[in-house]
Parts: C-alpha cells; sequence; structure tokens
C-alpha cells in the first residue's frame, strides 16, 4: 500500500517569543520540521503534504529546499488539528493509499514506530500512536478495550475517571486517505476549545462499525516543542540519543558530553573524537579517523587514517584523503588534501588542491580573494611550502617543488623547483642600540 504523509506545521508557536514559524526553529542545524520530515521517509512516501499558516512563505522555502517534491497547503484560519489535515484533501486528491498525520513540531518520532503503524493499519481501520505518560497532565487520554482503541478524549472534555487513564494520545494518526477525509467531514466543534478535533475520527469511526487501536511507542519519541525551554531540551535529548548511537556502532568519544552533532553526521566505527569538537552540517568522518580536541567541521569529508586538530577548522568543501594531518590552528576551505598531505601549523589553505604528501610549513597562507574573485591554487606532489609563505592565487606549484621561508609566490613554480619571493636581507651595524638610544631619550622628556 502506498503512503502519503501529511505534516502539519501552520502553528505560530506564541511561546516561542520569535517572529521565526515554530517549526523552523533549529534542532541539530535542522528546522525541527526536517526531523518530522526525514522520519517519515522511511515509509517511501508517494506524496508530502506540509500544512502551513503561520509563516507559510518560510514554511515552504524551508521544504523545498529539503525537497523540491514537496506539497504545501494553506490553513488560512486555525480552526483546530481535524481543520488541518483538512486542508490536504485537494493535494491528496485521487490518492488511494494510506495517509499518516505527523506534526512540524515532534521531531522524534522513531522509524521503526512508524513502521509498526503502517503495519497495524493493515488490520485496523485507523491507528492511533499513543504512549504512557509518567505525568499525562494535559494530553488526552486514549480509552482501550483490550487492543480496541474505543475513542480519544481530550483533557478539558475528560472525567475523572478519563483523566485518570496513563494512555496518552500523541495526536499521530494513519488511516486510508478517503477514510481519513470521510471521518474528518463527519467532525464538529462541539466541545471546550471549539476547534474541529482530529481525535473526534475515533469515535466517529467506531460509530461507523470501522476498527481502530493503538501502536505504543515511549514517551521521548513524542516529545513537542512549543518554547524556547523545549527548544532546549530537544536539543539536549537529540545530542545524548545522537552520541549514544556512535559510540553503540563503534566509535570512540573521549568526553561524549562535550561533543556536538548535527543532524546528518555520520561517523564511522573505530574513528576517535575528542574533547570539545563540534560538527556542523554535512560532515562524514570515515573510519579511523581522529578529531582531536577543540576541533570545528562543516561540510567536509574526513577519510580514513587522517587526524584532525586540536584546535583545526574545516569548512564547507574540505575534502581530506586518507592519512592527511590537519593540525593546531589551521583552516581548510573548499580545498583537497590529497593522501599523506600536511599542514600541521597555523595556516589557512582555500580554494586549492594539495597534492599527495606535501608538506605545508606553519603560516602558509594561500590568497584566494581579491576582493571580487576566488582564485586556486594547485600544489604538486611531494611538494616542500615553507614557512610563512603567501601563495598568490592563481598559482601552481610543480611536483617536488620547493618554496623558502618567507616567500611571496605569485608566479607558477615548476616541478623540481625553489622559489624565493623575498627580498635580501641588509643588516646595519649599531643601528639597534642607537635607536633604542634615541627612544629611550624621547620616553625620559616626556615623563619629566
Amino acid at each position: 500500500m502506498s503512503v502519503a504523509l501529511i505534516v502539519l506545521a501552520a502553528g505560530k508557536g506564541t511561546r516561542m517569543q520569535s517572529d521565526l514559524p515554530k517549526v523552523l526553529h533549529p534542532i541539530a542545524h535542522a528546522p525541527m520540521l526536517w526531523h518530522a520530515l526525514r522520519a517519515g521517509q522511511v515509509l517511501e512516501p508517494e506524496k508530502t503534504v506540509v500544512v502551513a499558516g503561520h509563516g507559510a512563505d518560510l514554511v515552504e522555502a524551508s521544504c523545498k529546499d529539503y525537497d523540491p517534491e514537496i506539497e504545501i497547503a494553506l490553513q488560512t484560519e486555525q480552526l483546530g488539528t481535524g481543520h488541518a489535515v483538512a486542508q490536504a484533501r485537494e493535494a491528496l486528491a485521487g490518492f488511494e493509499g494510506d495517509a499518516l498525520v505527523l506534526y512540524g513540531d515532534t521531531p522524534f518520532i522513531d522509524e521503526n514506530t512508524l513502521q509498526r503503524m503502517t503495519e497495524a493499519r493493515q488490520t485496523h481501520d485507523v491507528v492511533v500512536l499513543g504512549f504512557e505518560a509518567a505525568d499525562p497532565g494535559r494530553y488526552g487520554r486514549l480509552v482501550t478495550e483490550n487492543e480496541t482503541l474505543l475513542r480519544i478524549v481530550e483533557f478539558k472534555d475528560a472525567n475523572e475517571t478519563e483523566r485518570a487513564i496513563t494512555l496518552c494520545n500523541s495526536g499521530v494518526v494513519a488511516a486510508k486517505a478517503d477514510v481519513l477525509f470521510d471521518l474528518i467531514d463527519a467532525v464538529d466543534n462541539n466541545n471546550a476549545s471549539g476547534e474541529y478535533y482530529l481525535t473526534d475520527i475515533v469515535g466517529i469511526a467506531r460509530e461507523r462499525g470501522l476498527s481502530a487501536t493503538v501502536v505504543r511507542c515511549d514517551e521521548a519519541e513524542t516529545l513537542g516543542v512549543n518554547s524556547r525551554p523545549e527548544l532546549a531540551a530537544a536539543e539536549a535529548l537529540f545530542q545524548t540519543k545522537a552520541r549514544e548511537a556512535l559510540i553503540e556502532n563503534g566509535v570512540t568519544l573521549l568526553a561524549p558530553d562535550t561533543v556536538f552533532l548535527s543532524w546528518d553526521t555520520v561517523i564511522g566505527r573505530d574513528a576517535e573524537v575528542e574533547q570539545n569538537v563540534v560538527f556542523a552540517p554535512g560532515v562524514t568522518v570515515e573510519s579511523g579517523a581522529r578529531i582531536r580536541a577543540f576541533s570545528h567541521l562543516e561540510g567536509a569529508h574526513v577519510s580514513r587514517g587522517a587526524i584532525i586538530g586540536p584546535y583545526a577548522r574545516l569548512r564547507p568543501g574540505a575534502e581530506l584523503a586518507e592519512n592527511t594531518h590537519v593540525g593546531n590552528f589551521v583552516e581548510i576551505k573548499n580545498a583537497v588534501l590529497h593522501e599523506g598531505a600536511k599542514a600541521n601549523h597555523l595556516t589557512y589553505i582555500g580554494d586549492a588542491e594539495v597534492g599527495e604528501k606535501t608538506n605545508i610549513g606553519a603560516g602558509t597562507i594561500t590568497c584566494n580573494y581579491d576582493g571580487v574573485f576566488k582564485h586556486k591554487t594547485t600544489i604538486g606532489k611531494q611538494a616542500f611550502i615553507g614557512s610563512n609563505t603567501m601563495l598568490v592565487a592563481p598559482v601552481t606549484i610543480g611536483d617536488e617543488a620547493m618554496t623558502a621561508s618567507g616567500s611571496v609566490v605569485t608566479e607558477d613554480v615548476p616541478d623540481g623547483a625553489l622559489a624565493l619571493g623575498r627580498s635580501k636581507q641588509v643588516n646595519k651595524p649599531n643601528l639597534a642600540q642607537k635607536l633604542f638610544a634615541k627612544l629611550r631619550a624621547q620616553k625620559a622628556r616626556k615623563q619629566a
């Protein structure tokens, strides 16, 4: 059976105290909406419809960044969850598969949970995701009889017996698309909030002789984000789970609580990550690499056997081959370091390609920007770049070539050649002593 996702993302999120739509606030460097979308991808949905409202243009732009095929449905009035789901009807016209309702502010639904819901849908008309709440609070309650879900009661409308139930509603629902919209058509707003509750479809389904059941999940999966404190808690939860997953998969984290990961960070087994390392989006670290303390990586690929840091910065486009070394206070941007290349100290390599086993001396800079355009520096195999060399791009350094320390290199250097690009040193006997004597005398006069 094909599946369509309906992701509700129309809420303003007043408690976030922000002009940004709630679902676009980031968790692990990605909008929380993207986390919900990614969870749903395990079902290989035929269609995905995001219901937007507040800040719809921003929500749509974010969705298109994630997947250009996502369709947007507008909810211009906030009349409840049932009304929100109904806005997806036109986008799913003619769709004959199952519809799964997710929430853009509930980012941690597990992929396995969604698969269990689709499996349960094969034997039940309506499937609701529920959880046992440690503190049920104001959650809607799931009223069941054995495995049958009888109805969902919102807290405001529940009596004392119903409020004593600890099995709570996550809001996630699966049903055949045409059945879902047919049930929503029968929902009214005769309740304490005057809204059209999606939850009412269960009672309506039971009245019509349709079956309903509950799939249970861990409460942490249903965490909703409605305020800044909850956003911070969601970030902490993501980091904890992501670190645990890496450790379970064979990655060594020397001080796990000090390592911060992005939603798409990939690290291979037997890699080692030291203290206080930050992974921004787009980073892949292969097996056996070592990321040393206080390094920052973004948009970078680190191959086997590479050693990064301490205090290194890899920026987008950094491509490091096997057994490369990037040391302290070295920054790499949009550059390829081939196998065995080394830049161990105080260096900037941008818009460049560095050949195999080449050594980049301390203080080297590729001068890649002329104020308007970026230019490329190409360095060959087994070259030696002396300390404090300025490579003024565009420039090419040949295989096994060398630059003298302190050189400013503005012309190509042939294979095997030595480039010296510095002025001749001149020594003036006794001049330093004379200058110091003069300066000290001036200082004494000023202090007199």
